[in-house]
């Protein structure tokens, strides 16, 4: 079976920093070449393969800012599209765009749907409805208006997470910078609770860094940047719990997995996938507002961080999706 994985062009793939996309498509790649598949990888030029690398660019356009994001995406989608047939299957991991070329080549495309960022998008994905072969990443994440082959979670490869069963003090707050993702509300969440948060991640909105996190930060409220895998593998294992109060119904969250990898459990907000994520009072608490946190802070001890670990490993590992995914690769060439 010969193999064309599309990842964006916005950061290297696996990424270095931030690129969940980026980190799930090389997830899938390197896990079905570990199982002997031919895989392709359409990325960055300075992306990390086992398999054979395509490229447009050296670098993803949010790393040299010097590069029109259409100009990349538009050469890098025709890249691939132009040597389909060299192909049995693509998997697109790259949003709507690809799809526009499916009507026009033989080689069957399945598309992971890594969320919606607007229901304008929505009528590209219905245009393709017959041939798309999509997969959403949670059971929440999905429109009506389309036809799904399957849910397939988002993996994470196990061993570059490691457990820790007798954290620090700390509260995390991991991910962007950004209302969605309720850096405030983190920050808030630690103050009332009286403990120390430690933050990482990239500042998506100046202002709402500017505004809303930088006047409280402290000794007991610390920016740290954004984290690269090893320093953010430590951040989990070491903290005594993940802080994920988002203000939108996230399709899936990278860091919940990651974190309970580590042991670590999570306090969220009850929205979107969280809890098809989360198991409430097993592997952490779903909350509704932020008193309702801090009342669950106290409550951590309870949690057996072992069940945390096992649970992650069980549902968002690698291996787990790069078997349903083949799984459906077959499915769709025996049709």
């Amino acid at each position: 079976m010969r193999v064309a994985i599309l990842a964006p062009v916005a950061w290297r793939t696996p990424p270095r920093h931030y690129g969940p996309w980026e980190q799930v498509a090389s997830n899938i790649a390197e896990g079905l070449i570990k199982l002997g598949i031919d895989v392709s990888l359409f990325a960055t030029g300075d992306s990390i393969t086992n398999g054979k690398l395509f490229s447009v660019c050296e670098k993803g356009y949010e790393e040299d800012r010097n590069q029109d994001a259409k100009v990349l995406e538009c050469l890098h989608i025709s890249n691939l599209m132009e040597r389909a047939g060299e192909f049995d299957i693509i998997h697109n991991n790259f949003d709507f765009l690809p799809l526009t070329y499916s009507g026009l080549i033989k080689t069957p495309v399945i598309t992971t749907i890594h969320g919606f960022s607007s229901p304008k998008i929505i009528p590209v994905y219905k245009k393709y409805n017959a041939i798309g072969h999509y997969v959403s990443i949670s059971n929440s994440d999905r429109s009506a208006e389309l036809d799904y082959i399957a849910t397939v979670y988002n993996g994470l490869n196990v061993e570059q997470f490691e457990f820790n069963d007798k954290p620090e003090d700390y509260l995390l707050y991991l991910g962007r910078i950004h209302h969605d993702k309720g850096t405030a509300e983190a920050i808030e969440i630690a103050q009332k609770s009286k403990r120390k948060l430690l933050i990482a991640g990239l500042i998506q909105d100046e202002n709402y860094f500017n505004e809303k996190v930088k006047p409280h930060l402290s000794e007991d409220i610390q920016y740290l940047g954004n984290a690269e895998p090893v320093k953010r593998n430590q951040l989990l294992r070491n903290a005594a719990a993940l802080l994920h109060p988002i203000n939108f119904n996230e399709p899936f969250g990278m860091s919940v997995a990651e974190a309970m990898l580590c042991g670590t459990p999570v306090i969220a907000f009850n929205k979107g996938s969280m809890p098809e994520l989360i198991r409430h009072e097993e592997t952490g608490f779903l909350v509704d507002n932020i008193d309702e946190a801090v009342e669950v802070v106290n409550n951590l001890a309870k949690i057996e961080r072992q069940d945390c670990r096992d649970w992650s490993e069980s549902q968002f590992s690698s291996d787990k999706m790069v078997a349903d995914y083949l799984e459906l690769y077959k499915q769709i060439l025996s049709r």
